[in-house]
């Protein structure tokens, strides 16, 4: 089926890339020769969205909107519209994409994490709207995840078995760690959700880090008995950190311009 709307988060603060990012908003971290959150975008326009709502902060909104339109529409994003929305306080994820509600009305969506980026050739998107059941329930992509990285992701509650690439799942834990962790199928950046997320938003209590966490309320869809996995083959690129944008601009600049450019 096709999903016509997109939601960027990209108001976080990117504590994780200071000193950089006490003055270029993480969103717009250049990585090889666009911002992050072009990338997003981008990514969400091959899958046939029509219209990206980006999440952005007070300080943050006006440049992210700039790139996207000053001198006319960027390559590739011509049938696209970039709408911004400014979450006026960082009081978490799930906060963040309930302040598109409005915009997104009562269509299903894509969300995608800016500092995620997929590697060239594996969108991911398609995929997950092919077993969203007609936009009937919402899909979750997923990568199985090693030891050391289940303390910093949600991690699912299956509910099936894996046939074809999908499963169904009965829950989600935010960040559980080694010992509580209910599988090693980790959420990982991109999700396809149905608009009845956002009336579990509007009821979800802060959760973990004293924010209202995009997990929780996936949990909840999980309880509903309305949510998939997608287990992806590949890892996203973490522009989040130095070491995971040093990785990105290697793979996405060896894409674009040939690996010999890396040689020394």
């Amino acid at each position: 089926m096709s999903i016509d709307v997109a939601v960027i988060p990209a108001a976080g603060r990117g504590t994780r890339m200071r000193p950089a990012t006490r003055v270029v908003p993480k969103a717009l971290i250049t990585v090889v020769d666009r911002p992050a959150i072009q990338y997003a975008v981008e990514e969400a326009a091959r899958a046939g969205a029509k219209e990206a709502v980006v999440v952005v902060d007070l300080d943050a909104g006006h440049l992210i909107a700039q790139h996207f339109s000053v001198g006319g529409s960027l390559p590739g994003l011509e049938d696209i519209r970039v709408r911004p929305v400014v979450q006026e306080e960082p009081l978490g994820l799930g906060h963040a994409v309930y302040e598109a509600a409005e915009m997104v009305g009562d269509r299903p969506f894509f969300c995608l994490l800016s500092d995620n980026i997929v590697r060239p050739g594996r969108d991911v998107l398609g995929e997950m709207a092919l077993g969203s059941e007609h936009g009937e329930v919402s899909v979750m992509c997923l990568r199985r995840l090693t030891d050391e990285f289940l303390s910093k992701y949600g991690v699912v509650v299956p509910a099936s078995d894996v046939e074809d690439g999908y499963l169904d799942l009965a829950g989600a834990v935010e960040k559980p760690g080694v010992d509580e962790a209910p599988s090693r199928l980790g959420l990982v950046g991109r999700y396809l959700f149905t608009p009845e997320i956002f009336s579990i938003l509007n009821k979800t209590a802060p959760g973990v880090g004293g924010e209202i966490q995009l997990t929780d309320a996936i949990n909840e869809l999980g309880n509903k008995g309305r949510l998939r996995g997608f287990v992806a083959e590949s890892d996203l690129l973490d522009t989040g950190t130095p070491e995971g944008l040093l990785k990105a601009t290697k793979v996405l600049g060896s894409h674009q311009f040939g690996p010999e450019i890396f040689d020394t």
